[in-house]
């Protein structure tokens, strides 16, 4: 292998640390800053890393993260959110830290870049003990991000960076001191400190001065932001666009039901992932998919697309068995009474669809068995014998739901029967270890059952071709594609479909009577059903592949349902289906520094957010402004009314008020006549582009990125009118009043068109600044259409309403007070989503390594143990056990494996000994009935 680095250049920092700290063998060449190491990329850059195979990689982190598997230290999932959070949030920052200081010596701009993402890390630091990001050992996350901080964090003139941050400062201490990172930056600075690194920066394009939604509402941008530079033929464009008016445009067609494929039209067909009937949603569920879908529904009908948005209550199968047992009902009482409190909390958060349905349903029945009989038919279909846990103590074969246990995979200590929520991956109940019956919490026993299998490996190929062309067509996003790719890439297996249980949908077979349909294989078939509930035309939608578009909404567990197990069934059922063309999935919205749980009243429900006083659409906007997209993100109350308070009050609802209350205070509530300058112009040019930037991001499903194209008009708007003061121009002379009037109809014009934008995303205030506006109907979706126009909606002469403010300031008492309420208890036990986001996760004691769980593993402590050595020595065993296999699975050097099984067996003889038993009897020995 040849590894390629340049002098001063501060990524090289990060490999040549890693390549001494592994002894990986490799062939360091030093070139210069120009060379084009490699030659596809349109710049030069490095490090680059020429692998034996040809193959070439040139991001530094997965640099790092390569050389550490060729020793056998592959990257937990923790470890992974730091170098994305390290590649996403804190580099962005650090650029724009080295340019400020390095070229423009400005010391005190630099340390301004750097508070936000160091007093992130040194909070994460601090909820730990342990000495190093992931765990007691260092990792790759810890080298990485080390050495992105190195050249400023050892810069004398930015010490007072690191004031009050504890926490970082003995974290970077304790990294520094290893002779690897020493070594590396040396090689690299060459003792000269940042100087050392001018050269490869005078050669970097200027960072932006932050992300532009981070700019105080009123205060211009610095000039060394590198704002837009509009062209002339912009500035005519928009000019010609502005002065066609709405003059021609249809108002928007009511919506009639049914909604039904029409021809010459884009027909889109919306679905969320079917909420559990079993339980309240909280703020992750109802981002994840209901509102996500919500908005790109609303977008898609005002660009004039038919859309079909469909959703409803999933309702069969053990978590409704569950719940009904706990309540003491029966499982149609359940639903019935969560299906109404769904419905209802949907409607206040102003969910539109046209049709929210349930699956417990003869639709559902009727549907469901006429696609088991399609594929019987056809083959395939598998029966076989199984095993299955059986709850001795409550006489009855265990559902998934109802057992929980250890991963085989990674020891996550909560997995549940069928899907480990920490790693992801499907698992057989009874492959569990240490399995427990939740009802009684009694072990079970091994008993064999006859079951129906989907033949996924007999369905692989016509997958694989059907997945190639709907990702490469389709809008999927990135985790979904990885997903299913690591599904594929482990090839497929016969997936059981039935179940021993009453509440499901029966199988029609007759040797399998007394069986149901397993819920992933009947759940999505609830989508189907649903429309037919809406329509007997449903076939319109679901067997017209050709004519319809369909778009699936989830979080990123759903992924291998949607992707592989259901577009199967519908393979296999030959008969025509519509298949999901774009899939559209979120990672995990996490709550504070925790999860959500509603056992201990930790984190907001859907049921009880309309009574925290906040509307609605500020529910929306928030969840919306930090969807997890690319990677887990977190609910904040400081946050939420920080954003309120700067983006939509001062923001966004300062800029439409002043608009429209110009218009009413000094042209008696008519939008005066407009005579355009190159100000104007400008002005129109600039939000033409952020409309067209929303449009092209909205097709591709990239909410959150749109919703800052809204705030960025409104804060040109706001700078706009503070630039022409027309307030004070309004008291001058005709020339002067003339320039207020122009300025003051431009205004409240933008104000119109972000009444039209903010419709997905707050329809309550959309429509209230329509009502205000007295806007005609047909701006809604005139200005939409195409690319985008920015149209003169309100011509001069046009009258207005009443204006009034539209948001109120959230008070820092109210929000203190609501972060308490729902603050709940420390946590015992944890029972949503684990939480995954980078440095808030478990204390020292149970700190994972690569592979392990993210909390204490369960032991068996004997009289006169010591339960924190046990515990300690058990996770120590997992981390040592999952280093192993992945040693064997690279095949790695034999005399390295010999070694380091050598360490598991001694650690496994000291956790037994530990335990107070015989070290020849490990506890992975213990006795289990199979």
């Amino acid at each position: 292998m040849n590894l390629f680095v340049s002098d001063g250049n501060p990524h090289c920092v990060k490999v040549l640390a890693v390549l001494e700290l592994t002894g990986v063998q490799c062939n360091v060449q030093h070139v210069s800053h120009e060379e084009r190491v490699v030659p596809f990329l349109s710049r030069p850059t490095l490090p680059a890393l020429a692998l034996p195979s040809g193959t070439l990689l040139f991001s530094p982190n997965t640099i790092c993260q390569y050389l550490f598997e060729l020793r056998g230290q592959e990257a937990s999932g923790l470890s992974n959110q730091w170098l994305e959070w390290e590649a996403t949030e804190l580099q962005p920052a650090l650029q724009l830290a080295l340019h400020q200081v390095v070229l423009q010596g400005k010391a005190a701009e630099a340390s301004s870049a750097l508070q936000a993402p160091l007093h992130f890390l040194n909070q994460s630091l601090s909820k730990r003990t342990a000495p190093f990001l992931t765990s007691e050992a260092v990792s790759v996350a810890d080298i990485v991000l080390w050495a992105a901080l190195y050249p400023v964090l050892s810069e004398p003139s930015l010490a007072q960076v690191l004031q009050g941050l504890k926490s970082v400062q003995g974290w970077f201490e304790r990294v520094g001191a290893l002779q690897a990172c020493k070594a590396a930056a040396r090689k690299v600075l060459q003792g000269r400190g940042l100087e050392a690194l001018k050269g490869y920066l005078q050669k970097q394009p200027a960072p932006q001065s932050q992300h532009r939604d981070m700019q105080p509402c009123n205060s211009p941008p610095e000039e060394e932001e590198g704002q837009r530079v509009i062209s002339e033929e912009e500035l005519q464009t928009a000019a010609q666009t502005w002065s066609r008016g709405l003059e021609g445009s249809p108002a928007p067609s009511p919506r009639q039901h049914p909604v039904l494929p029409q021809e010459g039209k884009r027909n889109v067909l919306l679905t969320s992932a079917l909420p559990y009937v079993n339980n309240v949603p909280h703020l992750g569920n109802i981002i994840g998919c209901v509102l996500s879908a919500d908005v790109f529904a609303r977008y898609g009908r005002l660009r004039g697309w038919n859309v079909l948005y469909v959703c409803g209550t999933d309702e069969y199968g053990t978590a409704t068995e569950n719940k009904a047992r706990e309540e003491g009902l029966t499982p149609q009482q359940i639903c019935d009474k969560y299906h109404a409190v769904h419905a209802s909390i949907y409607s206040w958060f102003q969910i539109d669809f046209d049709y929210f349905g349930r699956t417990t349903t003869d639709k559902q029945t009727e549907v469901a068995q006429n696609i088991f009989w399609r594929l019987h038919e056809r083959g395939f279909l598998l029966e076989d014998t199984v095993e299955q846990l059986r709850c001795q103590s409550c006489q009855r074969f265990l559902a998934d739901r109802f057992v929980e246990g250890a991963c085989p995979h990674c020891s996550y200590p909560e997995a549940r029967g069928d899907q480990c929520d920490k790693c992801g991956r499907l698992i057989n109940a009874v492959e569990l270890k240490d399995p427990q019956c939740k009802v009684c919490k009694e072990t079970p026993v091994i008993r064999s059952s006859k079951h129906l299998f989907l033949d996924l490996p007999k369905l692989e190929s016509e997958l694989e071709a059907w997945l190639q062309g709907s990702t490469a067509a389709g809008d999927w996003t990135a985790n979904a594609k990885q997903i299913t790719r690591s599904w594929l890439r482990d090839g497929l297996k016969p997936r059981c479909i039935t179940r021993d249980l009453r509440w499901g949908t029966p199988v029609p077979h007759p040797d399998f009577s007394d069986k149901v349909f397993y819920v992933w294989f009947d759940a999505p078939i609830g989508y189907l059903s649903i429309t037919a509930n809406y329509t007997d035309q449903w076939e319109r939608w679901w067997k017209n592949p050709k004519q319809v578009e369909l778009y699936n909404f989830m979080a990123k567990d759903n992924v291998p349902f949607h992707s592989v197990v259901f577009p199967c069934s519908l393979l296999g059922a030959q008969d025509n289906y519509t298949l999901v063309n774009n899939l559209i999935a979120t990672e995990y919205l996490n709550y504070e520094d925790t999860k959500f749980s509603k056992s201990r009243g930790v984190g907001v429900f859907g049921d009880m957010a309309q009574d925290t006083g906040i509307p609605s659409d500020v529910w929306r906007f928030y969840l919306l402004y930090l969807r997890p997209e690319g990677q887990d993100s977190a609910f904040s109350w400081a946050d939420m009314a920080l954003k309120n308070n700067s983006e939509l009050l001062n923001n966004l609802g300062n800029f439409i008020n002043r608009a429209g209350m110009f218009v009413c205070k000094f042209f008696e509530g008519r939008v005066p006549v407009m005579q355009l300058q190159q100000q104007d112009l400008s002005l129109l040019a600039q939000v033409g582009w952020e409309l067209r930037q929303y449009i092209q991001l909205l097709d591709k499903v990239r909410i959150r990125d749109a919703l800052k194209c809204i705030l960025n008009i409104s804060r040109h708007g706001n700078q706009y009118i503070q630039v022409n003061e027309p307030w004070k121009k309004i008291k001058g002379g005709d020339a002067d009043k003339e320039r207020a009037g122009t300025v003051t109809g431009v205004s409240v014009n933008v104000a119109c068109l972000l009444s039209v934008m903010l419709h997905p995303y707050m329809p309550s205030v959309s429509r209230t600044i329509q009502e205000q506006l007295q806007a005609p109907a047909a701006c809604e979706v005139a200005m939409l259409l195409g690319e985008g126009s920015f149209l003169c909606s309100l011509p001069a002469g046009h009258h207005i309403g009443t204006v009034s403010p539209l948001f109120q300031k959230l008070e820092a008492d109210h929000i203190e007070g609501l972060k308490k309420k729902f603050g709940g208890q420390q946590p015992e036990e944890e029972d949503s989503k684990p939480q995954t986001k980078p440095g808030s996760g478990p204390t020292p004691s149970t700190a994972p390594g690569p592979g392990s769980a993210p909390g204490p593993v369960p032991v068996a402590v004997v009289n006169g143990a010591d339960p924190e050595l046990v515990r300690q020595l058990t996770q120590a065993v997992a981390e040592q056990g999952d280093k192993v296999r992945t040693l064997k699975t690279q095949k790695a050097d034999k005399a390295l494996v010999t070694a380091e099984v050598s360490r598991l067996l001694e650690l496994k003889k000291q956790l037994a000994q530990a335990q107070g038993q015989d070290p020849g009897t490990t506890p992975s020995q213990k006795t289990r009935k199979k």
